[in-house]
């Protein structure tokens, strides 16, 4: 049966999968099957709906730079991140979905296999849809007693095209908003009506209901309220859909304003009064005196604190120190001293309503609190007054306003449009217009002012025709008043605008107020470039098309907008430089370091990107390009610094050159000479007919180690250049590269000697004239020929000894190298010298040709090089002017050669090489204590100067004896 073996299974969680915009959703992926490290790595990449065949790396646990710059930012701010639940599987997060995070995903994991067996990646789709939910609560404050009921109302509705349900749950928060709400009554996805565990017994006993009213209105009813139920009160509802693998998600939810709920215990000893003084009934404008008497024993010794209600909404509070806290809407009133509120004493508390309103009319309440000490945050009980009406009785003023705005969401550099409709003026008006900047809460700032005869000013922040234009104020029939500000500066000038109209009557005014708001967005917010091009691979003559599509709230066409493309040629010498720039006249400038796109390509605007096309592409046009976009606010001239700007990912093109035909003669031969000349074939099997070559010829030497020797090199263009082996000008009289023939190459070999033996080859380069150059096709290497020298019989016979020279740097040192016995009649030495490096190889330092002619390879060493008495047979070398980096060791190579006639070559007919000598360098400033080491009586005097130096004080104390007995 065999063995089996595991194979890698990727799975991912199954599609297609419909969430939510602005939700934050996770993806599931996991592996088995998987052989090496417990821990796997995971690759997230989305294949979008507008390339369905192109990968977008979003996210990798392994590798930071693997997300592409579309999601680069929110990667590294945590929007997009990788969850390990453990080692073979993971979450993705993305924390605000998007409407263009919609497509299919695919989630890869690297193989970490001994072989690649299975599945590695898996894809899922994911759809995004828009949030429709909505769940709405009107905001009250209620104070009932204890046993009263609350109704509580929420309207609840959704649009979604897909089939989903929903939840409707109500909560009760208690305390600081750090507490855990606890759960009063849901009504679930299943239609199940679910009590918390609080209300579970209250739910069965049906004390607590939630009923559904019509289509969208849900119904919370609580019967016998009791003091645990204060607090905040708030309506939840959430959307969910069945996913494809039969489970149910949330991809909504909504919570509503709340409703402050308090519930008074009847006190038994805490009576409460509250009275008015003089008429209930009041004109706008009249005073407002109510007072509130406690009516407890022992009143003086106890802690109240008291609170002024008016329609079961709180106005002021005393506190038990009596310091008076005004709820937010009424602060502003007792700043100017239109309300008061004191305490005479423990049991006596007054309210003071000056110039009332008729939002002052309605039943006023005061709850009386008890604590036990002062600085406690709970009472012992609570008792609330019975209520008095009051009523406020409208003068003869009906003004009534509606502020809007028409421009409600703009961009920097669009206009504002504000209205203030008046209505129900019986006599004329002023009006005003603040701006309330939201960066400085409180602050108001003065915009204009239509004053009752119609003059017209600005404020100190918008006079002159600034960068915002010159504002306009117009007055439109039956009371409309309309704001233009031309041209938005910055997100500053969004916020609240309030218009505030006064009209006076009978030497009374009464000033109403209303406000609009707008949000203005920055241009650089979610302006976001992207740079694709149909394909990264484009053949030599073919056109290509680069898009650097914009993603922004506005389009192109809208505002003033610049692209720059650059450019980076391959292989990169530079980082990438501007190719050209369209301004938002439309002016193209092109830049003269890239002459190649001239006349070659064309740029196109439309609403959303910018394109470059290139037709008949050259190899010039390969390398990576990148656009930089830049915009600028609407309606301001000169144009200036840009508002903002965005660059794209870089996209890489690669231009393939013809294919190159070259075939290159490679079989091996061997050459065998005594010398003389001799050459080295090269030949071309099979090229192009157009095609230039540039060929160059190496030497391989046949150590074991050796690495090739470049000789020349022949260009297409027939420039010859030497290897630094091969530059002396002997070298390059000696090896000579020719064209034989159209398709024939050779190395001619001038006097060959041993030193020449080795492996020869040729490389050949195919170029060919493409338009604008000269461009390598390809190439091919030839087969080796290998150089060998028939040895002769005859030995010359040269002293073999091996010598060790010092020798001070700046002296002269002579290298021993000598013929023992005679040379053959009618022959002639030469005599070469070589340096053995610390790398192994062997440097000719001076060669004595059979000839007589002498040759320097190193010709900077030519002046301190001299041959001692050739003639004699004594080739000794001198060496002047000694060096530290002459340190090495030496030996001298003798050849014998003989030429028949002068139409023939010589010929090699002995050869032999001496011994070595290892030259050591003395630094100068040893130079004087080896001067001493080495003479014989200077060291003897050293050496036995300290026992004369004894003998004579032993002498010196006996005559001193002497002397002293006399």
């Amino acid at each position: 049966t065999g063995v089996t073996t595991a194979q890698r299974q990727v799975t991912v969680q199954q599609g297609p999968l419909y969430r939510t915009e602005g939700s934050h959703i996770t993806l599931w992926c996991k592996v088995s099957g998987y052989q090496g490290p417990a821990e796997q790595n995971f690759q997230w990449s989305i294949y979008l709906p507008s390339a369905p065949e192109r990968e977008v790396q979003i996210v990798s646990t392994v590798d930071p730079s693997f997300p592409y710059a579309i999601y680069t930012q929110r990667v590294r701010g945590r929007g997009i991140f990788v969850e390990r639940l453990q080692g073979d599987a993971v979450l993705l997060h993305i924390a605000e979905l998007q409407e263009r995070d919609a497509g299919q995903y695919e989630c890869h994991t690297p193989n970490t296999d001994t072989k690649f067996l299975g599945t590695y990646s898996a894809k899922t789709n994911l759809s995004v849809i828009p949030d429709t939910l909505s769940a709405s609560m009107a905001p009250q404050a209620l104070t009932l007693m204890e046993g009263d009921a609350v109704e509580l109302t929420c309207e609840v509705s959704k649009s979604t095209a897909q089939h989903t349900h929903l939840s409707v749950g109500w909560y009760l928060l208690q305390g600081a908003g750090e507490h855990r709400a606890q759960e009063i009554l849901t009504l679930s996805k299943d239609f199940i009506l679910q009590p918390g565990p609080s209300y579970e017994q209250r739910f069965l006993e049906r004390d607590v209901q939630l009923n559904k009213v019509g289509n969208t209105t849900y119904k919370l009813i609580i019967r016998g309220v009791k003091p645990s139920d204060q607090g905040q009160l708030y309506c939840e509802a959430a959307e969910w859909i069945e996913d494809p693998d039969g489970t149910w998600k949330d991809i909504s939810s909504k919570q509503t304003q709340r409703t402050s709920l308090a519930v008074v215990s009847q006190g038994r000893d805490l009576p409460v009064d509250i009275a008015a003084a003089g008429e209930r009934s009041l004109a706008e404008g009249d005073t407002l005196q109510l007072s509130c008497v406690v009516g407890a024993p022992k009143s003086s010794s106890r802690h109240f604190e008291v609170t002024w209600l008016l329609n079961e909404r709180e106005v002021a509070r005393v506190d038990p120190h009596g310091v008076l806290i005004w709820e937010e809407e009424y602060q502003e009133r007792a700043k100017l001293g239109q309300l008061q509120a004191s305490k005479p004493s423990n049991t006596v508390y007054v309210l003071t309503i000056y110039e009332v309103g008729l939002k002052d009319k309605g039943t006023y309440q005061c709850s009386v609190s008890e604590m036990k000490t002062p600085g406690d945050l709970h009472s012992i009980q609570t008792n609330v007054s019975s209520g008095i009406q009051v009523n406020v009785n409208p003068t003869e003023s009906r003004m009534r306003l509606a502020v809007s705005t028409s421009t409600p969401r703009v961009t920097v550099g669009d206009p504002l449009i504000l209205h203030c409709d008046v209505q129900g003026a019986t006599s004329p008006v002023s009006l005003r217009w603040w701006h309330l900047p939201p960066q400085h809460p409180g602050r108001r700032v003065l915009v204009a002012t239509v004053e009752q005869d119609g003059s017209q000013s600005l404020g100190s922040a918008y006079q002159d025709g600034g960068p915002r234009g010159s504002l306009r104020l117009e007055k439109g029939s039956s009371g409309a008043f309309t704001l233009v500000i031309p041209s938005t500066l910055d997100e500053d000038d969004g916020g609240q605008y309030r218009c505030e109209v006064t009209q006076w009557s009978r030497g009374r005014n009464w000033t109403e107020k209303g406000e609009a708001a707008v949000t203005v967005s920055s241009m650089g917010l979610g302006l976001l470039a992207t740079l694709r091009s149909r394909t990264a691979t484009v053949s030599y003559g073919q056109s290509f098309e680069l898009f650097c599509q914009v993603d922004a709230s506005y389009t192109l066409e809208e505002v003033p907008a610049s692209v720059r493309w650059l450019f980076q040629p391959s292989p990169p010498t530079d980082p990438l430089q501007e190719l050209v720039q369209v301004s938002p006249s439309g002016t193209v400038v092109w830049r003269t370091a890239q002459p190649h796109f001239q006349g070659k390509a064309q740029l196109a605007k439309t609403d959303t990107s910018f394109k470059l096309h290139i037709h008949s592409a050259l190899p010039a046009h390969q390398g990576m390009y990148q656009c930089e976009v830049q915009v600028w606010r609407r309606n301001i001239l000169p144009l200036g610094q840009p508002a903002a700007s965005t660059s794209s990912n870089a996209v890489g093109i690669r231009v393939v050159l013809p294919e190159s035909k070259l075939q290159v003669a490679t079989k091996d031969s061997s050459v065998e000479i005594a010398g003389g000349n001799t050459a080295i074939e090269c030949r071309i099997v099979f090229a192009q007919n157009n095609s230039q070559f540039a060929v160059t010829w190496y030497l391989l030497p046949l150590l074991a180690d050796a690495k090739p020797l470049q000789i020349t090199r022949a260009s297409y263009s027939s420039v010859l250049e030497y290897g630094s082996e091969f530059s002396s000008p002997a070298q390059k009289s000696r090896f000579l590269s020719q064209r034989v023939s159209s398709n024939i190459f050779q190395l001619q070999i001038l006097s060959a000697s041993p030193r020449d033996e080795g492996r020869y080859y040729c490389v050949v380069e195919e170029w060919l004239w493409l338009v604008d150059g000269w461009y390598k096709l390809g190439e091919g290497t030839s087969g080796r020929t290998t150089l060998k020298f028939r040895l002769p019989e005859h030995q010359l016979q040269m002293e073999k000894t091996n010598h060790s020279i010092s020798a001070s740097e700046g002296e002269e040192v002579t290298l021993p190298c000598r013929l023992q016995g005679a040379l053959q009649a009618h022959t002639h030495p030469s005599a070469t010298w070589f340096q053995v490096r610390s790398s192994g190889s062997d440097s000719a330092l001076l060669i004595l040709h059979q000839d007589g002619t002498m040759e320097y390879p190193q010709e900077r060493l030519a002046p301190r090089l001299f041959l001692r008495r050739p003639s004699a047979g004594d080739f000794s070398l001198t060496l002047s002017s000694v060096e530290r980096g002459d340190a090495g060791a030496y030996y001298c190579q003798l050849q014998e050669w003989q030429k028949e006639s002068e139409e023939k070559d010589w010929d090699l007919r002995a050869l032999a090489h001496s011994g070595y000598t290892q030259l050591t360098t003395i630094p100068p400033e040893s130079t004087v204590l080896s001067r001493i080491c080495s003479s014989p009586p200077l060291l003897n005097f050293i050496l036995y100067l300290p026992l004369v130096l004894i003998l004579l004080l032993a002498l010196a104390v006996f005559c001193w004896y002497c002397k002293f007995r006399k």
